[in-house]
């Protein structure tokens, strides 16, 4: 059981973050304000990204046909002709921002703010641009369908695990398509290590091909796997890092990870698209994306090398119901199959 002064600490930090995106409001300045015309049944998502528009069209198609309602933009600078597109996308809000990413805790001061101005009692999903949610029957029921029988079942939040997504060739070396799936189109059924840590009771999930390529030598600097891409919003609440921990604690045991009991989804991982040769020199140069960006050298080194993450344990990616007969996910009763 925690102590009271445990919990009243985590009251604190909640508040500390909500004052943190409260402060941060001024560094957002609006190029397109579409947010009269949401439905205020309207499923939202919330991004924030940088030279994402090789996976912007997809993107957006993809989460349309779940049927999201309107997207909230934060544009971090690109210069890839991104903010014009978005600019011109009917269902589209959009915020531009020159200020560091890094310095607004990996933008999520930002997007803590606009949740908390739009997002308030509506579910909402919070992604990066190279994020896919997939989840049981999603072909058939769509977001609105699965947020109805969540609500049902008074769930408060929706749990995934981001799976990288590789090609069968070398990083850098498959030609760039419009469905990043047909280029991306293997994964790691496992292992996944899970552990819960206090004193967020967040779940802390690691393995894939990152941590077996490039951090299976020092596996705590692996990439952390466990999201909550997908939660009914309040103005109190909090993300604390990205979407892999949340304030209210309680937040964070909706999801139990792979294999775990509690109805999850995937967030099939596009990092690994060509561009992530060009993306790893940006990175390295803007310092943006790590607490010590030093530390993390040797991997953007490993990175620029052109590894070939496939192998001979790898898995074809086939859809859904894969994904549930692997453990990586859990329909707990939402689909029909």
């Amino acid at each position: 059981m925690r102590s009271p002064i445990a919990a009243y600490k985590l009251v604190w930090k909640r508040r500390r973050l909500r004052w943190r995106a409260f402060r941060s409001r001024r560094q957002l300045n609006t190029r397109v304000d579409r947010t009269s015309q949401v439905d205020r049944n309207a499923i939202r998502a919330f991004v924030c990204l940088r030279n994402e528009m090789a996976r912007l069209p997809y993107f957006l198609d993809h989460y349309r046909r779940l049927g999201v309602g309107h997207f909230y933009v934060i544009d971090n600078d690109s210069n890839d002709g991104g903010q014009a597109f978005l600019a011109d996308q009917p269902d589209v809000s959009l915020w531009h921002t020159t200020a560091s990413y890094r310095a607004a805790r990996f933008g999520l001061d930002w997007t803590n703010w606009l949740m908390s101005l739009y997002g308030h009692g509506a579910w909402c999903l919070l992604l990066d641009a190279d994020e896919l949610l997939v989840y049981a029957d999603h072909e058939r029921q769509d977001l609105h369908a699965l947020t109805a029988w969540l609500d049902a079942r008074e769930r408060r939040a929706f749990g995934a695990l981001m799976l990288d997504m590789y090609p069968r060739g070398a990083l850098g070396e498959a030609a760039t398509i419009k469905d990043p799936l047909e280029t991306l189109e293997g994964f790691d059924a496992g292992p996944y290590r899970a552990t819960r840590q206090e004193p967020l009771g967040n779940l802390w999930v690691q393995g894939g091909p990152r941590a077996r390529m490039f951090f299976a030598q020092n596996m705590r600097r692996a990439p952390t796997l466990n999201k909550l891409p997908l939660v009914r919003w309040n103005r109190r609440y909090a993300f604390v890092n990205s979407t892999h921990s949340a304030l209210p604690r309680r937040l964070n045991f909706e999801y139990d990870g792979p294999r775990g009991s509690a109805p999850s989804g995937v967030l099939l991982h596009t990092k690994f698209l060509p561009d992530v040769l060009d993306r790893a020199d940006e990175d390295l140069s803007r310092r943006q994306h790590f607490h010590d960006p030093d530390a993390f050298a040797g991997y953007y080194s490993e990175l620029k090398a052109r590894p070939t993450l496939w192998h001979d344990g790898a898995q074809l990616y086939a859809g859904w119901r894969q994904l549930v007969d692997l453990g990586l996910m859990n329909d707990g009763g939402f689909s029909n199959r």
